[in-house]
């Protein structure tokens, strides 16, 4: 009975992980998911924030996690952006979608890709600049990459424009 109950666990950790790891989807269809996250910010008051990478990028998972886990990056994420995962692979590698932003992968993955509610690209981030160089991220400067390219501080009434 324990080696049942051991297996069942083993199984359900490993399935956890596995769906973790599972962010970025082959079979969508980048441009129609896009186009529903532009739509969900702007009805919000939101930016996208486009994660371009893959399931076989280990810094693209560690950042997911990362964000998650930190308190003050997760509350950012969630107030300003809506965060799609922009799928490259050798199942779909979204060329016209890449192009269409700019040719992000030029920086690697993961690579950041800010939009406005009107879906223009704003920003393209290279995430080896938000990095601690200790083989992870770094919160301060993952939290102040997104503060700044947030629509709260891009607002023209903020600075005096109207």
């Amino acid at each position: 009975m324990k080696f049942i109950y051991l297996l069942l666990l083993i199984a359900a950790t490993f399935t956890a992980t596995a769906q973790e790891a599972m962010l970025y989807n082959p079979n969508a269809n980048a441009a129609k998911d896009i186009a529903a996250a532009v739509k969900k910010a702007k009805n919000s008051n939101k930016y996208v924030l486009i994660q371009g990478g893959g399931n076989w990028c280990k810094w693209c998972i560690e950042f997911a996690r990362f964000a998650k886990a930190d308190a003050g990056i997760d509350s950012v994420l969630n107030t300003s952006f809506v965060w799609y995962h922009l799928n490259y692979s050798k199942e779909n590698e979204n060329k016209l979608m890449f192009a269409k932003l700019g040719y992000p992968q030029r920086f690697g993955y993961p690579v950041f890709i800010v939009l406005n509610e009107k879906g223009e690209r704003i920003h393209t981030q290279n995430s080896e600049y938000l990095e601690n160089g200790k083989g992870g991220y770094d919160q301060r400067k993952v939290q102040s990459f997104l503060e700044n390219w947030s629509p709260r501080v891009l607002a023209p009434a903020i600075w005096g424009d109207k």
